[in-house]
């Protein structure tokens, strides 16, 4: 059994005062209400809430859970949501010690845990935690190699995201807009100028993927110190760029052959997220690791609600959560069941 140390308490305390503030983006967020201001106040009285009735843990159990003013209960929620950070952050810190990935996996936490509780409630992945992430995930890669693997690795990578490029974009622009102007002729224009803008986007970022990988290789050498932080935010692009077109071909191919939406915008982000943080391989991982309990989730909900729709967000997160701690060990374990090493 490992012992309490000091810093354990340091980061329990941290984790809780940062599930505080995560609870007012699970709140505020999917309304689109500023997280900063006003400051907190009771939902059914809308009284402001001193500091000592907002204690994480604390007050809520000395109030039992109810508003000191009008006495309207408290969702357990809250409670919940502190201590799940809490412990979140003890965890990460015992598993990563006061390490370079400490910080950026704490970050990747917070945003998975918002995400996790606004698309159960909402069926929503906010972009400030999705595209925010993903871009807290170029931006920690830049400042930390290690969070990504050396530049002999990333070839297939690279190969991999330009060929899931090519298909969506012959998708989105051919196949699948063929099928939507079918259905609703009058919304095609509109419909190809969201093509159009999201083409540009994406040229966007394998223009700089392309540029980062040419810095790395024939403006600097091997031994520059600038060039593993050149490598790393290359890593991390490619995998936004795997994550995000691999999961957004999946929702194409599934509008082809069902005729309705299959893939939400947010699971595209949220997926790209993952990506920017772990990488090419464990955003792939990720993907196919997350319908095994989304599946399962599923058919629960379909037998007790009838309702075929799923919050995706929750299993995404689960999915990249398993790749994190277990997915080198499980690449290695399937590429071994095919003879590769």
């Amino acid at each position: 059994m490992m012992n309490w140390t000091v810093i354990d308490t340091a980061m329990f305390i941290l984790g809780a005062a940062i599930g505080s503030f995560l609870n007012v983006c699970i709140v505020r967020l999917p309304r689109e209400k500023s997280v900063v201001a006003p400051r907190s106040h009771c939902v059914q009285c809308e009284k402001f809430i001193p500091w000592f009735d907002n204690i994480p843990f604390v007050s809520y159990l000395l109030l039992g859970g109810k508003c000191r003013y009008c006495r309207a209960p408290i969702s357990f929620r809250y409670f919940f949501v502190e201590f799940l950070t809490a412990a979140a952050f003890v965890f990460i810190f015992r598993c990563f010690g006061v390490s370079p990935l400490l910080l950026p996996y704490l970050f990747m936490i917070s945003c998975f845990i918002v995400a996790t509780f606004v698309d159960f409630s909402h069926r929503i992945i906010p972009d400030e935690v999705s595209v925010g992430g993903m871009i807290l995930g170029l931006l920690f890669s830049a400042v930390t190699p290690d969070m990504h693997m050396e530049a002999s690795q990333l070839s297939g990578g690279r190969v991999f995201m330009w060929i899931l490029g090519a298909a969506v974009v012959v998708i989105e622009f051919g196949v699948e807009r063929f099928f939507r102007s079918e259905e609703n002729a009058g919304d095609a224009p509109a419909s190809w100028q969201e093509s159009l803008s999201f083409f540009l986007l994406i040229a966007l970022m394998f223009a700089l993927e392309a540029g980062l990988y040419y810095a790395a290789t024939k403006v600097f050498t091997t031994g520059d110190w600038i060039v593993p932080y050149l490598t790393s935010v290359d890593a991390a692009l490619i995998g936004a760029l795997v994550g995000g077109a691999i999961i957004y071909l999946m929702g194409l191919i599934g509008y082809i052959l069902f005729r309705k939406e299959a893939m939400g915008g947010g699971d595209v982000k949220l997926l790209a997220m993952v990506g920017a943080f772990l990488g090419w391989k464990l955003a792939v991982l990720t993907f196919f690791i997350a319908p095994l309990f989304g599946a399962v989730f599923g058919l629960i909900e379909k037998m007790r609600t009838k309702d075929t729709a799923i919050p995706y967000g929750p299993f995404l997160v689960l999915g990249a959560l398993i790749s994190l701690f277990y997915g080198e060990l499980l690449i290695a374990w399937i590429l071994s069941g095919y003879g590769i090493r």
